[in-house]
């Protein structure tokens, strides 16, 4: 779409930029919106604010595939859930209060870790496992899909039955509907779906100039895929995660993390369907699987957080998080020496 490098990082510079203002507005609409329907915090998180965030993922990396380029849009989706676990790490750096996992620990927080250690390991499969030469998309794709719409299942019977509930303390942050008011319903949920549609075609405007970006500077599709357009496409999670900290929604910062790499599983399904040359597992390289495995060894370690609720750690730092950003960064220096 941009034939000129220097349009191409402009470009790629306004629609990050977008992307990040955009993610402090939504953050607010989300609070509001999630006490006002009734629908709480966790819940809103995980059906809606994470399907919005993940919008310049789904249209950064659709755009990938259908360009047949497998591994730009594997390593953007990939690349995208192993950041936004280290964002949560950041997140608890910010929170000074307290470990941000025990102050927000809920059932349906917990649900969401296992659930996506299930779904991780999905594409993962699909990868060792043969094709249907038939078929043009992986069998594992459909199951994908089925899998997501079961967990958003169980995810609602947690939050409405719930059989497991956290031990309250002081540093504890429950998820109660603030009494302020900021006009009609109707503006909120206004602002909020102008919003989505904005993060999603600068996510779109992104992944081309990224393509332009990779083509004549010769980096390769997983270096740029797995750490540029990973981090600039997922910077909605970081902004609305800060945001609602600072507006002590600490529930919905993080089930939207939780909730966004969940949702990041139809965009992996998306880009199988919308790959042009079969099934996009085939042609991906191996460095993906690391993204994979590293995404599902970060999340195992936030369980850990979620169900250790250690109050204080060293500088205030839970221990869950010093370790996801150590892997973050060792996997970084990895997919960099790697090329």
């Amino acid at each position: 779409m941009f034939a000129s490098l220097n349009i191409s990082i402009m470009i790629f510079g306004i629609a990050a930029l977008v992307i990040i203002t955009a993610g402090t507005w939504l953050a607010r609409f989300a609070d509001e919106l999630a006490d006002r329907t009734g629908m709480g915090e966790a819940l809103f998180g995980v059906l809606l604010l994470a399907g919005v965030t993940s919008l310049p993922d789904f249209a950064a990396t659709l755009s990938a595939a259908i360009d047949a380029r497998p591994d730009l849009a594997m390593s953007n989706v990939m690349g995208s859930m192993a950041i936004n676990l280290a964002f949560l790490g950041i997140a608890d750096i910010v929170y000074r209060k307290a470990n941000l996992e025990h102050a927000a620990a809920s059932s349906v927080n917990l649900m969401l870790a296992s659930l996506l250690i299930v779904f991780l390991t999905l594409p993962l499969l699909a990868i060792i496992t043969p094709t249907i030469p038939q078929w043009t998309v992986h069998p594992i794709t459909p199951v994908i899909v089925v899998a997501y719409l079961f967990g958003l299942h169980l995810v609602m019977r947690t939050q409405e039955k719930p059989m497991w509930f956290p031990r309250l303390t002081r540093q504890t942050v429950p998820d109660k509907p603030s009494q302020r008011q900021h006009g009609r319903l109707s503006t909120a949920w206004f602002g909020f779906i102008i919003l989505a549609v904005v993060t999603g075609i600068a996510g779109w405007l992104l992944m081309e100039a990224a393509k332009v970006i990779a083509s004549q500077t010769g980096l390769s599709d997983t270096l740029v895929g797995g750490l540029l357009t990973a981090l600039a496409t997922s910077t909605p999670e970081l902004v609305t995660t800060i945001a609602a900290i600072r507006y002590g929604a600490l529930t919905l910062a993080v089930s939207n993390i939780f909730g966004t790499n969940c949702f990041n599983m139809l965009v992996v399904a998306a880009a199988d369907i919308g790959y042009p040359h079969g099934s996009i597992y085939a042609d991906m390289a191996p460095v993906q699987m690391m993204w994979g495995l590293v995404s599902i060894l970060m999340t195992a370690i936030l369980l850990l957080g979620l169900v250790r609720r250690e109050t204080y750690g060293v500088g205030r730092i839970g221990f869950e998080s010093t370790l996801l950003l150590t892997v973050y960064a060792a996997t970084i220096s990895l997919v960099v020496m790697s090329g």
